[in-house]
């Protein structure tokens, strides 16, 4: 593919990059958008944000957790994140007797860091073009020339993990490598009340008012390098931190974030975006089944409460956003303005003999796979979101990933029984599951459910087992067809070719990326305009003691009332809880730091907005916006209500 190798680089003497969209590869940086923006307000260089000879931007910021992003803010190794990205770790170090969840809590020293089993932390040192190594290679070749590299990088990177990444839907490669630190220690968080404040019916939506952060740090050997945790460990040194500004934000502002979006769908078709829409409905029917039993069990219990607080948090984000998104895609149209591009690319393929040999036939392919994959793929996420990742199953087949202390037989067997009687409802015939010696049927579905229970629960959980492996063992691989891969690596390269002279933007899949814009309000519909910020007078005006998404603890309740903000209120008077870019963000980026034209914290990016649901596959820059919490939220809440002034005390400030 050097055809879109040359497309890709030529396009840094072409373009005039948004202002808005685009999740950015760093290398890239001083080719396509050093420019753009500096044009819009930013102050630093490219070399400021990206260098591998020398400290950068980039070297403050981390992969948190493997499915978010934090950002190191002190020379003492202190990273800051989102609480919902710190939600497990907290929720599963909390006990009745010690609930940090709950409660909240703020370290006072070093000494009263909690160590995180399984947390880590990873820093990108560096991303490199492999391509053209790999570009004529197929099949084992491939494979034996990314391990060659990969194994050629360690020898080069001690105490380092290389990764070769495709991008471009396998048009292009780099050699990623990172360097992973496992002694990651809880430091601080608000209440569960505050950093969760309003639960899933604010969450997607504006105007916000959650603080939604919390605190850990990283500890190194006696070398500043990864260790296992030792009490002999150290706070991490770091090579760059990030300084604080409280000058606060108005409209216009430049801002950039940096961080590890998850995945987007930009370089898929028509049929795929359907596919997805469809596949989402089930998902959002499961859970909604499942998610109500956790929610009625937990109200009435708050052992149960605190066991299953991160099982209904991980389940409900994406069932709400699946909704939205729904939502989203008809308003917006989302399949008939691809449908529309689509013919339209068609129509320039076939202009030209030499197009249609390379690029021709790739949108067909592409549809007849989804269509003749969707009856086995319907039934297989059904069947994933309904008994095929039960607690029951962890508890006796994998039980080093099952947790005690997060599981109550009674909740565990109402869920499943409610899964169960949908899965029923739901399975094509030829895909329903046969345990040995059960005839599963709407009527005798509790009985069997019971049995996981009884004196021969682990004999009937291994039949379910295999049971659910012999479907799968027969289904899953008329999923897999070569064709698909090549059809869809052809239509990215037809997309490439067919906008040479725009800047292009791979795909989200989990490396670093940079998205850059301003501070900017928006109108979601006729009549209705929404500031850029909000203040904490909207969490008074929200509280509910009576429902628990919108409790305010009694001292925040005063503190408020007081209009006790110290050196963290803004100009004009009011604490401003959140506000409002046009970041283009996707999750993983939540916990990523947003920052000012000089790279100072102005605070941390948590949440996109409901009317755009739809951007992980198309951007919409009247709609689209990045929710983020202010800077000053956080330490007011970490000084005024944590009452921690060492963690204050370590923070560099931005004069």
């Amino acid at each position: 593919m050097k055809k879109i190798l040359l497309t890709i680089a030529c396009l840094a003497s072409m373009i005039v990059a948004r202002a808005d969209e685009g999740m950015w590869l760093l290398p890239m940086l001083q080719q396509f958008n050093e420019e753009a923006m500096r044009n819009i307000g930013c102050r630093l260089t490219a070399k400021d944000i990206y260098d591998i000879n020398n400290a950068s931007l980039k070297d403050a910021i981390v992969q948190f957790g493997g499915g978010c992003t934090g950002e190191v803010i002190s020379q003492n190794g202190l990273v800051s994140t989102n609480h919902h990205c710190g939600y497990s770790s907290i929720q599963r170090l909390s006990t009745p007797e010690k609930n940090y969840l709950e409660d909240g809590f703020f370290a006072k020293s070093f000494a009263e860091e909690i160590p995180v089993p399984g947390l880590t932390v990873k820093f990108m040192k560096s991303m490199a073009d492999v391509t053209d190594q790999l570009e004529s290679l197929e099949g084992k070749a491939f494979k034996e020339k990314v391990a060659e590299i990969e194994k050629a990088s360690n020898e080069a990177n001690p105490n380092c993990q290389s990764k070769v990444m495709s991008f471009y839907n396998n048009n292009v490669w780099y050699l990623i490598v990172y360097k992973t630190y496992k002694d990651i220690r809880f430091v601080g968080a608000p209440p569960v009340s505050m950093g969760k404040f309003g639960g899933e019916t604010d969450n997607w939506m504006w105007p916000r008012h959650t603080c939604d952060f919390s605190l850990f740090r990283i500890y190194a050997d006696e070398n500043n390098e990864p260790a296992e945790y030792s009490e002999n460990n150290k706070p991490y040194t770091p090579v760059k931190s990030l300084k604080i500004s409280l000058k606060g934000v108005k409209e216009g502002d430049f801002t950039f974030i940096m961080g590890y979006p998850g995945r987007t769908q930009r370089f898929q078709t028509a049929a795929q975006l359907k596919d997805m829409i469809e596949t989402n409905s089930i998902r959002i029917e499961a859970r909604t089944i499942k998610q109500k039993v956790m929610w009625d069990e937990m109200e009435k219990d708050p052992v149960v409460r605190l066991q299953y607080a991160d099982k209904y948090a991980g389940s409900a984000n994406g069932w709400k956003k699946w909704q939205g998104e729904e939502l989203a895609f008809k308003k917006l149209g989302i399949i008939e303005r691809q449908e529309a591009k689509e013919a339209e690319l068609n129509k320039w393929i076939n202009k030209k003999g030499s197009r249609k040999e390379a690029y021709g036939g790739a949108i067909e392919d592409i549809d007849k796979f989804i269509t003749d994959r969707k009856e086995v793929y319907m039934n297989l996420i059904l069947l994933s979101e309904t008994i095929g990742n039960l607690d029951i199953l962890a508890k006796y087949i994998a039980p080093k990933h099952f947790r005690a202390e997060d599981y109550n037989e009674e909740v565990d067997r109402k869920i499943n029984k409610a899964l169960f009687a949908f899965y029923l409802d739901k399975v094509s015939p030829e895909y329903k599951i046969q345990p040995e010696g059960w005839d599963l049927t709407k009527e005798n579905v509790d009985e069997y459910v019971d049995s996981f229970y009884g004196e021969n629960g682990a004999e009937v959980v291994n039949g379910l087992m295999t049971a659910l492996r012999t479907v799968v063992a027969e289904k899953v691989g008329s999923i897999n067809d070569p064709t698909f891969e090549v059809a869809s690596k052809k239509y990215a390269a037809s997309l490439l070719q067919w906008n040479k002279g725009k800047a292009s933007y791979p795909d989200a899949n989990f490396t670093m990326r940079l998205t850059y814009g301003t501070v900017k309000p928006y109108s979601p519909k006729d009549g209705v305009s929404y500031w850029h910020w909000c203040t904490a007078n909207g969490i008074l005006e929200k509280e509910d003691p009576d429902d628990y998404e919108f409790r305010v603890p009694t001292k925040i309740h005063n503190l408020i009332e007081n209009k006790d903000y110290g050196r963290y209120a803004d100009k004009d008077g009011t604490l401003h809880t959140c506000f409002l870019t046009n970041n283009d963000i996707t999750g993983g980026n939540s916990g990523s730091p947003v920052l000012d034209a000089d790279g100072n914290l102005i605070g941390l990016a948590f949440d996109g907005n409901w009317e755009s649901m739809s951007s992980d596959v198309m951007f919409e820059p009247d709609l689209q916006r990045c929710i983020n919490v202010d800077i000053r939220f956080v330490l007011w809440m970490i000084e005024k209500w944590g009452e921690a002034p060492n963690i204050i005390k370590e923070l560099a400030f931005a004069k």
